[in-house]
This record gives structure tokens, C-alpha cells and sequence, in this order.
């Protein structure tokens, strides 16, 4: 799969969104079944959902980002898609196709720590809401792990995110579970990622 840029002035690169595809799309293979209806929220770039949609081909993928910048750059990263939802997970009604409902799974990478506090009970939320009974709901990113040592490059990232809006920085992982259980879902995998990042397997509570 080339990673190459598209030939398309809409489109972005992200030298992050490069790295960490592939170990995203791994965990993900190993995580799910071979076929189901996914949706990815802050979709950003683009690069991740065109990786995943050509990784595991028998699902069939919703991309979504609030920013008009971004859901051209996704158009142009994986123009086969469908058009991106201009999806605002702080919005009561996530405006989802309803043939493409339940989801089986809604992946959400590197949001938190970038969006307002409020965010994550909007993404648990709507998790709730559209999450077929069997379905996941995946959250990557860096976390500061009550109990465990924050790796100094995590600590600086923190400080730079909060330096350019304080609403902004790492979400401490007990608050975050707190908010998935109020939503009825329960933590049900942690799998550790490259740089000090976490990818989080939450499912409906019995």
C-alpha cells in the first residue's frame, strides 16, 4: 500500500498519521472479525481510513471530521470512499446513514488530547447509541496512567498542548474510564502502542 501523497491540492500529510497506521491497523486486525460496518471519528488527514479500508477489506468504513480542510484532504487520500460526515461528536445527533447502522465499530485516534474535556462524554455517548451489542469502540492516543510513570515525552507534548489552549492536554485514564462507564460501556482490552501511546478496547456492559 503506497503511502505516497496524492496528487490533489486538497490533500494533507501527516508524518505522524504515517508512523503509526501500520501498528493501528495491526491491533485492529487481530482485534476484529473479518467483515463489519466501522466508522472513524476526526478522521483528519485521511491517511489512516484509506490504510484501514484497504487493510481489512471486508469492512466497510465511514469517514467523518468537522473540519471542511479535512474532509477534503480525506477525499483526497481515499477517493473510493464514501464523502466524509461533518460529524461533531459534542452534537446530539451524529447525522449517521441508517444503512449503515449499528456500527460494529467506531475507532477514534488522537482526539482527546486536541478537543475540550467535554468531547469524551459526547464519543462514549454516541458510542453508546450507534454500537451494534457486539460492537467496539477504539481510542488511541497518549494517556497519563494514574499509578504509572508518564514518559517524558508525553509530559512535554502535555505542556505544548496547553500552552496553545488550555482546554486542550492528555486525559488522565481514570476520568476517561469513568466517562465510558457512565455511557455503559466497560474497558475491555489496553494494548500498548509505539511512542508512549495506547490503543483502548471498550465494549457494552453486560
Amino acid at each position: 500500500m503506497s503511502s505516497a501523497l496524492p496528487e490533489s491540492p486538497g490533500a494533507r500529510h501527516s508524518p505522524a498519521a504515517e508512523r503509526n497506521k501500520q501498528p493501528m491497523l495491526e491491533a485492529l486486525q487481530a482485534l476484529l472479525p473479518p467483515r463489519g460496518r466501522a466508522l472513524e471519528i476526526a478522521s483528519g488527514s485521511g491517511q489512516h481510513i484509506a490504510h484501514f479500508a484497504a487493510g481489512l477489506p471486508g469492512w466497510h468504513w465511514l469517514a467523518s471530521d468537522p473540519s471542511p480542510e479535512a474532509r477534503a484532504s480525506i477525499a483526497a487520500w481515499w477517493p473510493q470512499g464514501p464523502a466524509a460526515l461533518a460529524l461533531d461528536v459534542q452534537d446530539a445527533d451524529w447525522g449517521l446513514p441508517a444503512g449503515h447502522l449499528p456500527l460494529d465499530l467506531i475507532h477514534c485516534a488522537n482526539m482527546l488530547h486536541i478537543a475540550p474535556s467535554s468531547s469524551a462524554k459526547g464519543l462514549f455517548q454516541g458510542a453508546s447509541r450507534h454500537l451494534a451489542k457486539t460492537g467496539l469502540l477504539t481510542v488511541y492516543g497518549p494517556f497519563v496512567v494514574p499509578g504509572e510513570p508518564t514518559a517524558p515525552s508525553n509530559l512535554a507534548f502535555d505542556a505544548e498542548l496547553r500552552s496553545r489552549n488550555p482546554a486542550w492536554g492528555l486525559r488522565q485514564l481514570d476520568q476517561v474510564l469513568a466517562c465510558a462507564q457512565d455511557a455503559g460501556l466497560r474497558l475491555r482490552e489496553r494494548i500498548g502502542m509505539p511512542a508512549n501511546n495506547l490503543l483502548l478496547v471498550w465494549e457494552r456492559q453486560p
